[in-house]
């Protein structure tokens, strides 16, 4: 099945879609150094990306109309900066706010599904109209705002196009969700919100995928079986005991079934120290970051447990919570490769230029995982509607 990806970033989004068996025919992406990212891992030979058609340009400058017919998925993450809480909270006031492009793309392509995703931060109180404005776009991609017309105003046309009882013309069926990435296997706390529609003449009868991992099950690995601490062979004196996990473990009679939440543990433990193993420098992105100090609202990421929401962006913080809390207390930067580790992206993947930069994009980026498993959810059904 083909697809489109639009604001590609680094690719998280985009690798998920394509391991879940849809195939871009353009990745569109204009920032250079996001640019740069893929198209290194595209010359390197780094599946899936290496077969992806990327375009460098800004998606305002784009006619999709080429594609209609041709194009069964149109996936994206819109710049989050207007919606994120670090940053300027400004929504349709703020230039970077690429919804209507992506609305502007369903009308072009009509593709049977589409897969939208944004910060959390988009659900807030404040945000809440122009949530539901974002949504009634998605449902009636073409009831177009006028060239004189608002956004209160076009919303308000759209309400009274919802509830005229009026269905021609093009119309999806949307479910927003929002969604833990540790939930699904990804050892990071981040909640990202998804758009998910399906077009109105697709029998699809579709809901968010299931969560496959959990707290509780964490809790029971590490403070009721132990079986958490004798994978990882780490000796009680080396324990960092969390209380609040192991009064969480002593809630349930019986083992949860769900898989237990990944930490950071789990995803870089094999990974040699960057700090004092000289073999750190033969691997790619693992250079040790020096400066890291802990503050107020940036402490850390424990070892034993998912890392917070590594972050990106203009909050002053190039690291912000991009950081590990050893057992001693003491904190130190994720490398890029321990980061990419927490987003998902194989160890083949390459991240172009300065530590600063990578993190940008990785702090970005959709996890890989949680991308290919609502990506092979949304394939399943329009395989067989």
């Amino acid at each position: 099945m083909n697809s489109i990806e639009l604001f590609a970033g680094a690719g998280g989004l985009g690798m998920g879609m394509s391991l879940a068996g849809f195939s871009p025919v353009e990745v569109v992406e204009w920032d250079a150094d996001c640019c740069n990212t893929i198209g290194e891992n595209r010359t390197n030979g780094v599946a899936p990306i290496a077969s992806w058609p990327l375009t460098h340009a800004d998606v305002r400058t784009i006619d999709f109309r080429k594609y209609e017919g041709r194009v069964q998925l149109v996936a994206g993450g819109p710049p989050c900066q207007p919606f994120s809480i670090g940053g300027r909270h400004r929504a349709h006031g703020d230039a970077r706010d690429m919804f209507p492009e992506a609305i502007r793309t369903l009308r072009e392509v009509k593709p049977e599904a589409f897969v939208f995703e944004n910060v959390r931060g988009l659900t807030r109180q404040a945000f809440r109209n122009y949530f539901e404005y974002i949504r009634l776009q998605m449902m009636n991609p073409e009831i177009a705002a006028r060239s004189s017309e608002d956004w209160g105003d076009h919303l308000a046309r759209l309400e009274r196009h919802e509830t005229g009882g009026r269905i021609k013309g093009l119309k999806y069926r949307v479910v927003a969700h929002v969604a833990n990435a540790a939930d699904y296997g990804v050892p990071q706390k981040r909640e990202r919100v998804f758009f998910v529609g399906f077009r109105s003449d697709i029998d699809a009868a579709w809901n968010f995928p299931m969560p496959t991992h959990s707290g509780d099950a964490l809790a029971w690995d590490q403070y009721r079986s132990g079986d958490y601490w004798d994978r990882h062979k780490v000796r009680w004196q080396d324990r960092a005991v969390s209380e609040r996990l192991r009064a969480r473990a002593w809630r349930f009679d019986e083992k949860p079934e769900a898989a237990p939440w990944r930490t950071v543990r789990d995803a870089i433990a094999d990974l040699p120290n960057p700090e004092k193993n000289i073999l750190a420098r033969t691997i790619a992105n693992h250079k040790f970051q020096p400066g890291a100090r802990s503050y107020a609202g940036h402490t850390g990421s424990a070892m034993d447990e998912p890392a917070k929401t590594l972050k990106a962006g203009v909050h002053g913080v190039p690291g912000g919570e991009n950081m590990l809390l050893k057992p001693d207390g003491s904190v130190r930067y994720f490398t890029v490769r321990e980061s990419a580790r927490l987003q998902t992206f194989p160890d083949a993947f390459r991240f172009h230029g300065s530590w600063t930069e990578s993190m940008r994009q990785l702090g970005n980026a959709v996890p890989v995982e949680l991308a290919r498993k609502v990506g092979v959810d949304v394939a399943l059904h329009l395989e067989h509607a």
